[in-house]
């Protein structure tokens, strides 16, 4: 059954302007990568997209509850839709990116993917003896429906990699043109060395063409030249590692192989971290590409972390960071402990292995989770905030009942029912209101969440979340907002973002006519064009080159503190030349107070030839602003409307990996 809002409701948004912030940029994210291609060929306003997430929504509801017998009020669901969208509308939560691609599209609705709702998962190798092959297929499956994955190396040493049988007669597979033709594919040759099996040729044929259109999840085929070239690749590490008990180099190779594969095979959102032992060289060098240049084509797919112990002599591991960022800390102690701070060790999430490519969320193995971002800055009252904290709870609880392909994470998924509702512009509202008033709104916020989640897991009549608040990077989301991203300050008050467009991009030709400078991409001329985008954070912020990394460290033990029960997702950076002998004290300090930090050496933004972003005084951007003007597009009914700086029909550049709709 399929929920519809009423038609007289969606009448009173279709001209509304949606509030994009960054003068623009939110739109132009929009238009690239969030709006959908309807029936008949054009993409979606802003008012359909919240439209489907909307109705996706709540018609998972209703058919948990029918399903269950458990009592629908179609009254009552329609004025609590009406809300939601309301609040996703003017932007006080935003569903993931994840959720504003494919909630209420055919991908979760006719084929029940529902694993591409979530935005990030994790794995263990531990289990590897009785797992083999299947941690690694994971990875590939997940990462093709666009779910960032992390992963450990604690199978290292628990199988022995028996070789290639060659004295058995090799076996062809053909392999479909499917998302489970790739994986399954993966599986053959993973088994097929690890127990000795004959060697496997694999028959690409089926495979469509590269440039080819993929229906449901969106984008073109890149042709079968990604997935040989992993196999190959694959076959080359496992070839090495043949007789012998399979490594730490191994394990991480074949991953960031995969990621590499999916990558090029067109899920360009793709992401991967890796849990390491700290005390492990041959695990700390993997990023040394003078110790191992054969990873320079691949290593870059993951970002690199240790499983960092309370109490540890911080010193070695922060001479690497210097140099290259790496590697990040994640305190399992801490992760499996504690749920905020505040509350001291509940131990509730004692089976915690890890955590995703970004580490806002302790995860056991096998583990998704479905996050959700907040905006309190686009609120003026603690209680207007509070009711958007309802919404954005009951968005991804509502993910939580839709059951993914996996056994093995249905049974953690439906058990845990985790969710982490995010706080964005933080640094925006810190600006505005002050800490103590920061403080205030994340405690009874916090509360809020908890009661919500007393009240609404019984009314579907599932497990109460084990944990339910974070604190996410974001990344593109906050874009569409103008909001700095999590818990983050701007590197420059003001600043030229650049964003890549495909040289077909029916967005050019309007971005010139508006007056915005577009160059080809500097390496890929023949297919990608740059945007240059000037952006003012706002009026008295401060920039992160003013925080020093105490102070980074600090706001994140904050947040830890007062709302995320999860985890705060945090890149600390610093100054190498003044602040690097401080690295290890504050680690030293602050252990005991967070679950998982990154951080990163700090270069001068516009350092090399199209950085993403590049710093500009006032001056200069009031004259690029001067030269912009409005974007005319036909708007609905074919009348002539006028937005702001971006709105036009964009032919969607989210591409993935082949899937079985496309045929």
């Amino acid at each position: 059954m399929k929920f519809k809002l009423s038609e007289n409701f969606i009448n009173k948004y279709k001209r509304r302007k949606a509030p994009f912030g960054f003068n623009g940029l939110g739109e132009l994210v929009y238009m690239r990568t969030y709006s959908r291609i309807k029936a008949d060929g054009k993409n979606e306003r802003w008012w359909e997209t919240v439209q489907r997430v909307v109705e996706g929504t709540y018609s998972m509801q209703m058919n948990w509850i029918d399903s269950h017998q458990l009592g629908w009020n179609p009254w009552q669901a329609q004025a609590s839709a009406q809300e939601m969208y309301d609040r996703i509308f003017t932007m006080k939560f935003l569903p993931p990116g994840r959720g504003l691609w494919a909630m209420g599209t055919t991908i979760t609705e006719e084929r029940g993917l529902y694993a591409a709702l979530n935005n990030c998962a994790f794995v263990s190798t531990k289990t590897i003896k009785d797992d083999y092959s299947k941690p690694f297929c994971f990875l590939m499956d997940a990462s093709m429906l666009g779910v960032g994955v992390g992963f450990d190396t604690k199978g290292a040493g628990e199988i022995v990699v028996k070789g290639i049988n060659r004295d058995r007669t090799e076996e062809i597979y053909m392999i479909p043109d499917t998302r489970e033709g790739w994986v399954e594919s993966l599986r053959l040759l993973l088994e097929s060395y690890f127990h000795g099996l004959p060697h496997i040729e694999f028959d690409y044929n089926q495979i469509r063409p590269a440039g080819a259109v993929i229906k449901g999840f969106g984008g073109v085929s890149s042709g079968h030249e990604p997935l040989k070239e992993v196999h190959d690749e694959i076959r080359n590490v496992l070839d090495d590692n043949s007789g012998e008990p399979i490594t730490v180099t191994t394990i991480v190779d074949i991953m960031n192989l995969i990621g590499k594969c999916v990558v090029a095979g067109n899920v360009r959102r793709t992401a991967e971290i890796v849990f390491g032992d700290a005390y492990d060289d041959e695990y700390l060098d993997l990023k040394n590409y003078e110790v191992n240049p054969h990873r320079e084509q691949y290593g870059w797919t993951s970002n690199n972390s240790i499983f960092a112990e309370l109490g540890m002599d911080y010193t070695d591991v922060c001479k690497r960071i210097v140099d290259n960022g790496e590697p990040g800390f994640a305190w399992l102690e801490n992760m499996r402990k504690f749920s905020r701070m505040q509350n001291g060790g509940d131990n509730k999430d004692h089976r915690v292995a890890g955590g995703n490519p970004c580490l806002e969320q302790s995860l056991e193995s096998y583990e998704l989770c479905c996050l959700v971002e907040t905006f309190p800055f686009n609120h003026e009252s603690l209680e207007d905030y509070k009711r958007t904290l309802k919404y954005a709870y009951l968005y991804a609880k509502t993910v939580t009942l839709g059951k993914t392909h996996w056994s093995e994470t249905n049974r953690v998924m439906l058990r845990n029912r985790r969710i982490g509702c995010s706080v964005s512009g933080v640094a925006q509202f810190i600006t505005k209101h002050g800490m103590e008033t920061l403080r205030n709104w994340l405690e009874d916020g916090y509360d809020e969440i908890q009661r919500l989640d007393e009240v609404y897991s019984d009314f579907f009549a599932i497990p109460k979340s084990i944990k339910t608040t974070s604190v996410k990077p974001s990344g593109t989301v906050s874009l569409l907002v103008g909001a700095t991203p999590g818990m983050h300050y701007p590197e420059s008050r003001f600043y030229i973002r650049r964003m890549r467009l495909s040289k077909h991009s029916e967005l050019i030709e309007p971005l010139k006519r508006a007056g915005y400078k577009l160059e080809p991409a500097f390496g890929s001329e023949d297919s990608t064009m740059v945007v240059e985008v000037p952006v003012d954070v706002g009026e008295g912020i401060r920039t992160a080159a003013e925080l020093s990394i105490w102070e980074q460290f600090s706001l994140a033990a904050f947040l830890q503190r007062h709302w995320a029960d999860n985890q705060v997702s945090c890149t600390a950076t610093f100054n190498p030349e003044t602040e690097a002998e401080e690295l290890p004290h504050v680690l030293k300090y602050f252990q005991y107070r967070l679950k998982g930090i990154s951080l990163l050496p700090r270069h001068p933004l516009g350092a090399y030839k199209q950085m993403p972003y590049e710093a500009i005084d006032e001056k200069l951007y009031n004259k690029q602003i001067k030269k912009l003007g409005k974007l005319s597009f036909v708007g609905v009914e074919g009348e002539k409307a006028e937005v702001d700086k971006f709105c036009n029909n964009d032919v969607c550049e989210i591409d993935f990996i082949p899937d079985d709709e496309a045929n």
